[in-house]
């Protein structure tokens, strides 16, 4: 419980810093230049490393920043690093779909699958959408808009090969009847916990990204040591199951659909653009790739 009340403050806390950013963005803008942004890029075709956990396969026409990109560029997008951030991919076009994939690992322990053919979309949807309107309750007394978990996209899927767990919620605001943004997450099971994978994109451009996503996913593999079937007996078991992993996930939803929510958010809109802007202009640098030249082991 105390973990779980722990989550939410985080959720209340950030939405308190997205909700005075907007206020911000009301006033007249100062004078002051924009400070210069430095994402160090490797293109594809290249590797990312996810810390010493895992690695990317990434495929020409993309690229990858490893943690301290990471970080930038969820500043830039007004969400708050939490330490676990490991790397972002993102599509190298100037035209297309504008969209970043987040990869964060989450050292739960091992997360064991037998409920893989027990899981039930429709308790899982009814537990995200109880925890979501009990923190519209309290965001209502912050003054601050409410958010609502309309449905699946895709209701959860396990692959029982690659241990991938991937689900996609559809939500909307009090602004409109129709769902709004898609909050697209994988978890991707490991030895001590999993790699948590969200992407963040514009609504409109969700079902093109996706097609992307996966062609990404599937360039990544944990390294030796850390892969779902390297468990030994005596490592940390996760609490909970695969079931757990959605309905924990669905505490910290606000924080996951605010990303590709605020994207349509009129009062943040001109903000967002600039971080997509400085996220994919002129501004971001480009680094030597540190495999070219790497001696083979």
């Amino acid at each position: 419980m105390a973990r779980t009340a722990l989550k939410a403050l985080f959720v209340f806390a950030l939405l308190a810093l997205a909700c005075s950013m907007a206020a911000l963005a009301q006033e007249p803008q100062s004078q002051q230049p924009e400070p210069q942004v430095r994402i160090e890029w490797q293109e594809g075709p290249t590797v990312g490393h996810l810390g010493s956990i895992a690695e990317l396969s990434i495929p020409a026409g993309y690229r990858f920043t490893g943690k301290e990109g990471a970080k930038t560029v969820l500043e830039l997008t007004h969400n708050i690093p939490n330490g676990r951030e490991l790397g972002v991919v993102i599509p190298d076009s100037a035209s297309g779909p504008k969209w970043f994939m987040t990869f964060e690992f989450e050292e739960r322990g091992y997360v064991k699958d037998d409920d893989k053919d027990k899981l039930d979309a429709d308790a899982l949807l009814k537990s995200i959408q109880d925890s979501t309107e009990s923190a519209n309750a309290e965001r209502q007394k912050h003054g601050w808009k409410a958010f609502h978990v309309t449905g699946w996209e895709h209701a959860p899927y396990y692959d029982p090969l690659s241990h991938n767990l991937t689900w996609a919620i559809k939500g909307r605001g009090d602004e409109s009847q129709e769902s709004t943004s898609v909050n697209h997450s994988i978890r991707l099971l490991g030895r001590r916990g999993t790699m948590d994978v969200d992407l963040v994109v514009a609504p409109e451009d969700y079902a093109a990204s996706t097609v992307q996503m996966d062609s990404i996913i599937h360039g990544f593999s944990y390294v030796q040591g850390n892969r779902y079937s390297d468990f030994t007996k005596g490592d940390k078991i996760a609490e909970g199951g695969l079931a757990a992993l959605v309905a924990v996930a669905g505490i910290g939803l606000l924080f996951k659909f605010w990303k590709p929510l605020v994207v349509g958010v009129v009062a943040l809109g001109g903000l967002i653009k600039k971080a997509f802007s400085s996220i994919f202009g002129s501004k971001e640098i480009k680094m030597e790739d540190p495999n070219k030249g790497a001696a083979q082991g």
